[in-house]
């Protein structure tokens, strides 16, 4: 069975805003460059993929928008309504560092199409595995306060589809983004037939939230794991967490699919973030965790494109956890792996994340 590969060009076309950087333009913020989320980290690596010809080894498919019932089941009509409004009338902003243009509305939801229909082809058996270059991301969107880039929510849109749909219904969400990944927390919180796991560097985004105390409420209870990590973890780090949390949270849910929120921020080169990970980082994560999709549900595992903001990084790390995702052997070498692996954290640095880390997952009795 073959890897799917969900795209549309018109997710590429979402933009908007007056920014520089993450602020908004003007008085002495001088107008230019626009937000870090652009179109070109993934239009790199959908480019990236053609040139080496992995991308003619994957199931590449498009996807229609999710429908307006599917939205409303993560979000209030109220929002949805201010949304599609202000987008027909020619753009605008909601929250917070979330511009879009006229259209946006649509593309935000054809952006949460491309993850329903990918989670919907592994859960019926279409395919084995499957990649979403979901744009604009989803991951830190409130049910009706849009941040973080994010508009809609959609890997919250996609697992409500499916549960309500019956294809599934424990679902593990598993978040290697940088940032943490609050909106599908605050989705989840209290719901106890999806286990929401965060690695993301310490206070970073949103600054008041991914604290390892968070740990679901009510029937949610022991089903949120936040694991906050210390800025400047490299590469062991990562793995470290990944093998003492993450694996063993997953083999005690036995989800019947895994999801991950799939950022390429904690990369050593990223504006947004503080991390020191290479592509094989990324690479030895997606092994890892297709391992346990292979142990615990069947090989189910679903890969929603979120954050990431180097351009020239982003690609190389994309192609390395797709080359794994689909046991390709063609390979687009990490032209910044030597640079990295010099600027990975010393064995003292080591030894005290590892402290950091063990002490998260005795909070959460891993």
């Amino acid at each position: 069975m073959t890897t799917a590969f969900f795209t549309d060009e018109r997710c590429f076309w979402h933009g908007g805003g007056n920014y520089s950087f993450t602020l908004p333009a003007g008085g002495l913020v001088q107008p230019g460059g626009g937000l870090p989320e652009s179109p070109e980290t993934k239009r790199r690596l959908k480019n990236l993929l053609e040139v080496t010809g992995l991308l003619r080894e994957l199931d590449v498919r498009t996807a229609p928008e999710v429908t307006w019932e599917e939205m409303a089941r993560v979000h209030p009509e109220s929002y949805l309504f201010a949304f599609k409004a202000a987008s027909d009338a020619g753009g605008g902003e909601l929250g917070l560092r979330t511009p879009f243009g006229k259209g946006g509305f649509e593309i935000a939801a054809l952006s949460a199409g491309l993850a329903s229909a990918a989670l919907r082809a592994v859960l019926t058996g279409d395919v084995r595995n499957a990649y979403s270059l979901s744009r604009p991301p989803g991951h830190h969107c409130l049910p009706d306060w849009p941040n973080g880039f994010c508009l809609l929510n959609n890997i919250g849109i996609a697992i409500r589809a499916m549960q309500a749909e019956g294809l599934a219904r424990r679902i593990a969400v598993v978040d290697w983004d940088v940032h943490h990944g609050n909106g599908t927390e605050a989705l989840f919180y209290e719901d106890p037939s999806v286990l929401t796991i965060s690695l993301h560097q310490e206070r970073n985004y949103p600054l008041d939230t991914g604290d390892a105390e968070d740990r679901g409420r009510g029937a949610g209870l022991g089903f949120n794991l936040n694991v906050p990590l210390p800025p400047g973890l490299g590469h062991t780090g990562y793995l470290h967490a990944f093998d003492r949390i993450v694996l063993p949270a997953l083999h005690a849910f036995v989800p019947e699919v895994i999801v991950v929120a799939c950022g390429y921020d904690a990369s050593g080169v990223d504006p947004l973030g503080r991390m020191f990970c290479t592509a094989e980082t990324f690479r030895q994560m997606t092994a890892r965790i297709k391992a346990a999709a292979e142990t615990l549900c069947q090989g189910r595992l679903v890969l929603v494109h979120e954050g990431g903001y180097s351009e020239v990084h982003v690609p190389f790390c994309g192609h390395a956890v797709i080359e794994e995702l689909s046991g390709s052997p063609i390979r687009a070498p990490d032209p910044l792996a030597t640079t990295l692996e010099k600027r990975q954290p010393s064995a003292r640095f080591d030894a005290f994340a590892r402290g950091w880390i063990d002490e998260i997952a005795a909070l959460h009795g891993l």
